[in-house]
């Protein structure tokens, strides 16, 4: 009965937003983007769009969506965003950052992302335009696998933490106390597996066409990104998504060591009260700016 009643909602939700979908404007970028995919499934054969099309839309995503992160080192005005102002970002460090993360994309993801042709092959999973998912249902497999992902993340991290394992995987991403974008990959080889397989299993579940594999990769990098930024700027639309942990609350995981482990939501480290000490130290630093309010006044 209950499944009965969960698929009729389901089926009720997607008949709602398909009806407010039809009053919406069309997207001027479909028909650009309908020639564009045609063209690439002309052009290409599915080994080389699964391989070096996700190969690309990864490397091209990544450095792009560290952009602005990397130019707010630079801009003054900036500054007061930045969640720990005290230590600010070095050539040193940013170098010795993009070295690792060349050779974790190249030598550890590239491998993986050569299986993701066989893969589609074996749960044909289609490429073409016409079984493409309408926008709104690709949000909501995003958001799937974003829960799926923070699920796997939050206890295979906290476990990454433990005093018998820590030093020998995860303190390597912890070398930067103080995040910054790019630094959202560097990571020991091995947490690049173990994390990252977290980033599959929602795949494994939802995937019904090949553009879900670059949409989740794209999503899954604007946040992961957004949380090292070691920025909290006002307006940030990621902000919107609910539960959404945020740069704040991770940048507190780095500058404590202990806590906060989910990687995309709160709840996990609200329900375990892992966030504990997070909170704690929130309320320490609003007395603070309290007090300095009133001496300025």
């Amino acid at each position: 009965m209950a499944t009965n009643d969960s698929v009729n909602i389901l089926n009720s939700a997607y008949l709602a937003v398909e009806y407010i979908d039809s009053f919406l404007p069309d997207n001027p970028l479909q028909q650009p983007f309908k020639n564009a995919w045609n063209y690439m499934l002309d052009n290409y054969t599915k080994f080389q769009i699964a391989t070096w099309g996700s190969l690309i839309v990864h490397e091209v995503a990544y450095f792009l969506i560290c952009v602005p992160g990397f130019i707010f080192q630079f801009i003054p005005y900036m500054q007061k965003y930045k969640i720990q102002q005290d230590k600010p970002e070095t050539w040193e460090k940013q170098w010795k950052c993009f070295k690792t993360l060349l050779f974790n994309h190249f030598c550890i993801q590239l491998p993986l992302i050569c299986g993701t042709y066989y893969f589609t092959e074996y749960f044909n999973i289609p490429y073409g335009w016409e079984e493409m998912p309408r926008w709104y249902v690709l949000v909501a497999q995003c958001f799937g696998c974003a829960v799926i992902e923070d699920a796997w993340h939050y206890f295979l991290h906290r476990l990454l933490h433990h005093k018998r394992i820590y030093k020998y995987i995860h303190k390597v991403h912890h070398e930067f106390v103080s995040p910054f974008g790019m630094q959202a990959e560097y990571a020991h080889p091995l947490e690049t597996l173990i994390l990252g397989a977290g980033f599959f299993i929602g795949i494994v579940v939802f995937c019904n066409h090949v553009v879900l594999l670059w949409a989740w990769v794209i999503c899954r990098l604007m946040e992961t990104i957004d949380v090292h930024s070691g920025y909290d700027v006002p307006l940030n639309p990621l902000h919107l998504v609910p539960f959404y942990a945020g740069a704040r609350f991770h940048d507190f995981h780095h500058m404590n060591f202990i806590g906060n482990y989910a990687s995309t939501f709160t709840w996990w480290d609200r329900l375990f009260g892992t966030d504990s000490q997070f909170i704690a130290y929130q309320e320490k630093e609003k007395k603070k700016q309290g007090i300095t309010k009133k001496k300025a006044n």
